[in-house]
């Protein structure tokens, strides 16, 4: 009776490509049809009756697409492919029998195939870790060009970003549940003081203290108007989140928008001495409650940074038609930014330079999420009040 093998003993490098391995989630599943169309390309550009594209991890080779045979599981021990996974380039073998990696594989000698010409090409993630091979092979012996070992190198790599596309779709739409979930969640939390609030403005607007007091009821008034407007935007956010993020296009009048956005920061604006112009007449095709919060942040940072730099500020908001879209403009006569930090502070919990201003540095962040939302582009640049001007491109919906 023949001795048994010694078990392989696992490496830290298995337990790495295990776990990159199970990022994909592949183990167990049918073949993917853009996999196989991959492994057919591949049997086609060598000229060989079989392909496969070999996962391999601690203890079995996976073979998840395949043509010219079935696709099945294998112990590691009897992979062709392992035995070259760990020095992971393109293998090229005219004859397996007289290589010594491949002499004594039961992938050749009969025991489980006949296989004589070899060639593989390494799947390795942008991680730079190897966890298969994209493998061509045959009976008889043979051999590639080196055009068509370029080939399989190009078609390995295609078929890692097969799975990277399928790993962040996957991841994407976890993060979309998540979201829909805490949306939700969130929507509750703020619902219920938002309709305390309004319960005790219509309490006081229909005091009779009120009666002779006009400003009060005026101010009340808008107290009312601000907070049916932020229980809109709340169920608006909520259905956002709730169909994944896809933007709903309407009509928006944009000076009107502004005027609501404006009516929202108008303590803001009061406290500050802060002079508006908008010449904003045209309509765009927009999500109407994301462009809110987009103009909301923009005309808010211009209003807290230009008070910051000691100046009463001045805002412009504008709007022209392009051709085959619309141009926003929000102007105001602060500090600027350097053009060396103009793409720095979209990044999320980035800021400028200026300091004793209260944030976090996300509004820009959020605004540019908006913007790449609709497939526009949102950029800063010197104002011709002397400050900053950030301007924001919307392209027309087919």
């Amino acid at each position: 009776m023949p001795p048994t093998a010694e078990p392989r003993a696992v490496t830290a490098q298995d337990v790495t490509r295990r776990d990159a391995i199970a990022e994909y989630g592949l183990i167990g599943r049918p073949p993917e049809p853009d996999l196989e169309g991959l492994v057919q390309l591949a049997a086609t550009l060598c000229d060989v009756p079989t392909a496969v594209i070999n996962i391999i991890d601690d203890h079995a080779q996976h073979q998840v697409a395949a043509v010219g045979f079935q696709p099945s599981v294998c112990a590691r021990e009897d992979s062709m492919c392992a035995a070259v996974l760990d020095d992971p380039r393109r293998v090229v073998v005219s004859d397996a029998r007289t290589d010594a990696r491949f002499a004594d594989n039961p992938f050749v000698t009969g025991e489980i195939g006949n296989v004589r010409f070899y060639a593989s090409s390494p799947l390795i993630t942008p991680a730079g870790v190897a966890i298969g091979t994209l493998c061509v092979f045959d009976e008889e012996t043979g051999d590639l060009t080196p055009q068509h070992s370029r080939g399989l190198d190009l078609l390995a790599h295609q078929v890692v970003d097969v799975l990277e596309l399928r790993r962040i779709t996957r991841e994407l739409g976890q993060s979309n549940d998540q979201l829909r979930t805490f949306a939700g969640q969130i929507s509750h939390d703020l619902r219920n003081p938002l309709t305390a609030l309004t319960g005790f403005i219509e309490l006081a607007a229909d005091s009779p203290e009120l009666a002779d007091a006009p400003q009060a009821t005026r101010a009340l008034a808008r107290a009312e108007s601000a907070a049916s407007r932020m229980d809109s935007m709340i169920s608006d956010l909520l259905d956002y989140a709730r169909i994944g993020g896809q933007v709903r296009h309407t009509p928006v009048q944009l000076d009107e928008l502004a005027r609501t956005v404006l009516e929202d920061l108008d303590a803001a604006l009061v406290q500050s001495g802060t002079e508006v112009d908008v010449d904003a007449g045209i309509q765009v095709s927009a999500d109407a409650t994301l462009l809110r919060v987009l103009l909301q942040n923009l005309v808010a940072n211009a209003v807290k940074f230009s008070s910051a730099a000691g100046v009463v500020p001045r805002v412009a908001i504008g709007a022209v038609e392009l051709a085959g879209g619309w141009r926003v403009t929000v102007d105001d006569n602060g500090p600027g930014i350097p053009a060396a930090d103009r793409e720095r502070v979209f990044e999320l919990m980035e800021r400028g330079q200026t300091g004793g201003v209260p944030g976090l540095g996300i509004g820009l962040s959020t605004c540019r999420r908006i913007v790449e939302a609709h497939r526009g582009l949102i950029g800063i640049e010197d104002s011709p009040l002397g400050g900053t001007r950030v301007w924001v491109v919307l392209p027309a919906t087919s």
